[in-house]
């Protein structure tokens, strides 16, 4: 398998964490997603064609997916706040799941699977255009974005007395866009700031936990393994870890 990331720059950073490619050569890949915090635009080619669209959801839970061989894929990471100002639709009803789009969304239907560079270059500009359209952006929930994907990661209460926005307020926004609540969100955004150093073989934890076992039980809670499982990634079967590593 080959993999890698196109990251994007200026403001379009606040809405796209990469794009990025994956291609499987000549055997089949399992592989076990694990929550990062983000959802994706996917386009997936096979033996050359493109036959699949979609967006996923965000993960809160570990999924199991089989790649073929000879498959493709190009597509672009976005963090939350994409939901409301590039898509403006909330996403909580594909929470751990997908939905297909047609093949020509956003013109993807013209790329073939070697214009990767392309692909990442025409979707950088026309979000860039999209942005420069939209009505203000709310200045709290960008404070917000920015200092949890920062990976500085302080409590719900904390967090909001930063991004002076009321804590009750913030839940009600993020069930009714994304389907969990920001304590939810700081939990999966700081396992996954943790997959770094496992995939290095250090299994402590860092200080968005408050000792050991706290570490344990919620990267367990996120991916189904222990630190120690993940770190021998057996069959590279967890992809973040892999890429990581």
């Amino acid at each position: 398998m080959k993999y890698r990331e196109i990251v994007p720059t200026g403001y379009l950073t606040n809405f796209i964490q990469s794009f990025w490619e994956y291609e499987t050569s000549d055997k089949d890949f399992e592989h076990t997603i694990i929550p990062d915090g983000y959802f994706d635009l996917i386009a997936e080619f096979q033996n050359g064609t493109l036959i699949l669209v979609k967006l996923t959801g965000v993960w809160t839970k570990p999924v199991n997916v089989s790649i073929p061989k000879s498959t493709k894929i190009f597509a672009v990471r976005f963090k939350l706040l994409a939901a409301e100002y590039l898509f403006q639709h909330e996403i909580r009803s594909i929470l751990n799941t997908t939905q297909n789009l047609a093949l020509n969304y956003w013109n993807i239907d013209q790329y073939q699977s070697d214009d990767f560079e392309k692909f990442s270059t025409d979707i950088s500009n026309r979000l860039d255009n999209c942005i420069k359209h939209l009505k203000e952006i709310d200045k709290r929930k960008l404070k917000l974005f920015e200092i949890v994907y920062s990976k500085h990661l302080p409590s719900v209460n904390e967090l909001a007395c930063e991004a002076f926005w009321n804590s009750r307020q913030i839940n009600r926004y993020f069930n009714s866009r994304f389907g969990f609540s920001l304590k939810a969100f700081l939990n999966i955004v700081r396992c996954n700031a943790s997959y770094k150093n496992i995939a290095k073989g250090n299994l402590f934890p860092d200080d968005n936990f408050f000792d050991q076992s706290h570490f344990i039980k919620e990267i367990r809670k996120h991916t189904g393994s222990t630190p120690g499982e993940l770190s021998k990634n057996q069959n590279v079967r967890f992809l973040q870890l892999t890429i990581k590593s």
